[in-house]
């Protein structure tokens, strides 16, 4: 009697080993797939547990004065792989309505090599504000102005009045807004003279008034201390202003420190 052999593939392996390997190929590649989708999951979870938990953080943190709520996005590919390494790549936070004393303004900030805790100095900041004309008549004071400033496009404008020979004479001074570190340089570009300076010459307090150096407006005293100023961005009733930082602390003690111009 003649016994069957088993057929066999043309590389001479039998089918039934084949179909064997075949499925722990495909166990294997399940198993796999299934923990990828856990730990995207779990990255997922902790992503937005971590994003809550910085966003009360830096609420608490606020200086007195400052409130509002904070909304946090952190980047980077893996959270956890992030909070092992104990830096996190980079991290936005946007707070649209905060208010300072009372005034609103928005801020947005990048931040890049934050502290998972918030207990050391960040790599690096980018903050801007946006503010309104109302907004920045409130929070910053120019010297020697007794009006409120006017924003235009790409110009600001102030208004006061001076004695000239007993008489009162009314200007408007209109000056270019320059970023300079801890101050904002006002570089007058032009002068109007009210009517009242028709009778006499007022050449002279033009020239005074146009001048040869710009008013400096110190900004470091409104902000935390190592923030300055990058740019400065003014149109019709807004401006928007660039602010950096290089190993600034996020924590309260820091952020209430405020800044001196020299």
């Amino acid at each position: 009697m003649t016994q069957a052999v088993p057929s066999t593939d043309a590389a001479g392996t039998p089918p039934r080993r084949r179909n064997r390997a075949a499925r722990v190929w495909i166990t294997v590649l399940v198993i796999l797939g299934v923990l990828v989708a856990l730990a995207v999951v779990a990255d997922l979870v902790v992503r937005n547990v971590a994003e809550q938990r910085v966003a009360e953080q830096l609420e608490q943190n606020l200086p007195e004065g400052v409130e509002g709520d904070v909304q946090v996005r952190l980047g980077g590919f893996s959270v956890i792989a992030q909070y092992l390494s104990g830096s996190m790549d980079q991290v936005e936070l946007s707070a649209p309505e905060l208010t300072v004393n009372g005034v609103p303004i928005a801020v947005h900030v990048e931040a890049q090599d934050v502290p998972p805790g918030l207990d050391a100095p960040v790599g690096r900041a980018t903050a801007t504000i946006q503010a309104t004309e109302a907004a920045v008549n409130s929070l910053i004071e120019v010297p020697d102005v007794q009006g409120d400033v006017v924003l235009g496009d790409g110009a600001v404008a102030y208004s006061d009045s001076v004695r000239v020979l007993g008489l009162p004479i009314d200007y408007t001074v209109t000056a270019r807004p320059t970023a300079a570190g801890d101050t904002v340089l006002l570089e007058p570009t032009g002068v109007e003279v009210g009517a009242g300076g028709g009778a006499i010459d007022v050449s002279g307090l033009v020239d005074r008034l146009m001048g040869d150096d710009p008013i400096p407006v110190c900004v470091a005293e409104y902000l935390p201390e190592g923030v300055e100023v990058q740019q400065i961005t003014v149109e019709p009733g807004s401006a928007t202003v660039t602010l950096g930082a290089t190993g600034i602390s996020l924590d309260e003690q820091s952020l209430a420190t405020r800044g001196s111009c020299g």
